[in-house]
């Protein structure tokens, strides 16, 4: 199975960026994994919030392949603890999937479209986090899930 993160234009913060490389490493030692930025909109300034979801969930639309499982991480989303995303992880590579796909979307979230071509939803939290915070976040919680089906001591109960 392979994962792809799809994330909403790059990130000026070098701490945000640093992060996300030392478990985009750590990651390749378990799974085939892609991070990929798309770019954000431009013109953004003469575009209302709604018109901005709009552009960059068709953009988004566009990347996707028919049989992806799409996953967007949406404060509104289903909660899991480490290890029930774990087990969400294994059940996804049991069933055969080929790509899984996660999308942190931009400032304002996911257009309607996207909303409804999601296969689910995952909340980090039902803190409202910046889209560039959980790009670091959502990779550790990856990691850690494969340490833990791992049995690996990453991961204290």
């Amino acid at each position: 199975m392979k994962i792809t993160l799809y994330v909403i234009g790059k990130t000026d913060n070098t701490h945000i960026d640093a992060l996300t490389k030392v478990y985009m490493q750590r990651l390749q030692h378990y799974i085939n994994f892609n991070l990929e930025v798309i770019p954000d909109i431009k013109n953004v300034k003469n575009l209302s919030e709604s018109q901005q979801k709009t552009a960059e969930g068709d953009t988004l639309l566009k990347k996707l392949q028919g049989s992806d499982f799409l996953c967007i991480l949406d404060e509104k989303g289903k909660t899991f603890t480490s290890e029930s995303f774990a087990i969400f992880l294994q059940k996804k590579m049991n069933s055969g999937l080929k790509n899984l796909v996660f999308v942190i979307g931009g400032p304002y979230g996911f257009s309607d479209t996207l909303y409804k071509r999601a296969n689910a939803k995952i909340s980090l939290s039902s803190m409202t986090f910046s889209h560039q915070m959980v790009r670091p976040f959502f990779m550790e919680q990856l990691y850690r899930g494969y340490t833990i089906l791992k049995n690996e001591p990453y991961h204290h109960k």
